[in-house]
Parts: C-alpha cells; structure tokens; sequence
C-alpha cells in the first residue's frame, strides 16, 4: 500500500516574509507605473511623427491615388440594373427612418412643453379660485380634474378626528 504524500516544508531560511511579499509587490508596481509613462511618451512621439508626416502634398497625393484605384475597380458596375434599385430603395427607407425618429423626438417635447403649460395653468387656477372663494375653487377643481391634475387640498391625509368622523357618517 502506498502511503499519503508528506507536505513539502520549506526550511526557514527560505519562507518568504509578508514583508517581502509587500515589497515584491511594491517593485512590480513601480515597474508598471516605469512602463505606463515609456509607452504614453512613445504613443505621443507616434503621434507628432503622424501628424509631422501628413503634409499637404502627401494628402493630395493619397487622395488621387486612392480615387484612381476605386475608379479603376468601377463600383458602378456591380450595382447595375436590379442591384441599384434596391440600394436606391434602401436609402430611401434610411432616410424616411430617420425623418420618422426626428419628428418624434419634436412630437414628445412638445408633448412635454404642452404638459407643463397645461399644469402650470391649472395650478395657477386652484391658486386663483381659493383667493377667489368656494364657489370658484368647485369650476376650477373640475377644470383641473379633466386635466389630470390632483387637488391640492386632498394630497395630504386627513387628521385622525375628521377620518373617525367620516367613518362614523358611513
């Protein structure tokens, strides 16, 4: 029979420290931090050479070239007949779609421009009937009831005697 294996023990002279371990750790972060500013220097020497290299002829020149060959390779000619009537009819559905989605962002602010008129108004009229009297705050409360809005006299709960009173009435 075989027997279980023995775990490996180091001797002491060769157990790392937690000390050690922290500053292992520390050394690799000064490395990272060594590496992270070497490559943004060299990214923005990349970036000076780049833009150091596109000088105006050397865009014209790109340009003419790069013209010459999609000339050269006639695009027009795959989109002959059938091919260009459905690109045709693509891009029209594009450009219908996003006429569509424009006009409904207009339509749902001025839904939402109509809304805060709408309440600010109404507020504006329970204001004005409750200086004005009771039998004003009735056409106004009605008024602002088909437009949604709650009366302000009912939003908060009612004090423990007038709920027992209206208990006792039903």
């Amino acid at each position: 029979m075989s027997e279980a294996p023995k775990p490996v023990v180091k001797p002491l002279a060769q157990r790392v420290t937690f000390e050690q371990l922290i500053r292992k750790v520390q050394q690799a972060e000064d490395v990272l931090e060594m590496r992270e500013r070497q490559v943004a220097t060299s990214y923005q020497r990349l970036r000076q050479a780049w833009n150091k290299g596109w000088t105006p002829l050397r865009i014209v020149t790109v340009g003419l070239a790069s013209g010459f060959l999609v000339g050269r390779s006639e695009p027009l000619r795959a989109l002959s007949g059938p091919r260009l009537l459905q690109m045709v009819s693509a891009l029209s559905g594009l450009f219908a779609s996003a006429q569509a989605s424009f006009a409904a962002e207009q339509a749902q602010e001025a839904a939402d421009t109509a809304e805060d008129v709408a309440v600010t108004t109404a507020e504006a009229g329970i204001a004005e009937a409750d200086a004005a009297g009771p039998a004003a705050a009735g056409r106004v409360t009605a008024s602002a009831r088909a437009a949604g809005i709650p009366d302000p006299r009912f939003s908060s709960q009612p004090r423990a005697a007038e709920a027992a009173t209206e208990i006792s009435e039903h």
